[in-house]
């Protein structure tokens, strides 16, 4: 009964791979005689490399923001009188995308924000100091501070928004390098 069980299974596989041959140019089938690739990407594509991409790190003490009413008098540890809180901000989430180029890692960091409005708060336009920053040991490979809009839409209290920086280019990125987002509150300047 094996022997067959076998015959029955080779037949239906030969006639399966005659079926898949239903053309008649075999070259063609087969890739046969074709000098390029069309799969591989071209030169001028960026290589995505997601095993090597540095991960994004919220540092403590930079994942929470609060504006307070100007004028507003804050304790050593930056808290005030909850009454004038204007507005939280908070950095809840990460992830990146890296592809390799001439100039080095190019990296595009994704910070997830969500901001909820004070007492002291209304609906409309506010400005995050965010950050993002590459170090490789005790190197920086990289820092920019960029100033977010975020819109508080009339009647919501709150929202949630995406900050996006996609031309982080980090140049001599090694197996240590680790990426760092957070609400920065120091003078705006870059690099």
């Amino acid at each position: 009964m094996s022997g067959r069980i076998f015959r029955l299974l080779a037949s239906l596989s030969i006639a399966a791979f005659v079926a898949g041959c239903s053309s008649s140019d075999m070259s063609s089938s087969f890739n046969l005689g074709k000098k390029t690739d069309e799969t591989a990407p071209s030169s001028s594509t960026p290589v995505v490399v997601q095993g090597s991409c540095p991960q994004i790190y919220l540092r403590e003490g930079t994942a929470i923001y609060r504006q307070y009413a100007k004028g507003t008098k804050k304790d050593p540890s930056g808290m005030a009188d909850p009454e004038k809180l204007e507005f939280q901000a908070t950095l809840d989430g990460t992830t990146r995308q890296c592809f390799q180029t001439a100039q080095g890692l190019k990296v595009t960091a994704v910070v997830r924000v969500r901001v909820v409005l004070g007492p002291a708060g209304k609906a409309g336009s506010y400005t995050l100091p965010i950050r993002v920053a590459a170090t490789d040991g005790d190197q920086t490979l990289y820092s920019e501070l960029t100033r977010f809009p975020v819109t508080v839409p009339a009647g919501q209290g709150s929202g949630q928004f995406i900050f996006s920086k996609d031309d982080v280019v980090l140049q001599g990125a090694g197996g240590m390098t680790r990426l760092f987002a957070g609400i920065d509150e120091g003078p705006y300047n870059t690099k």
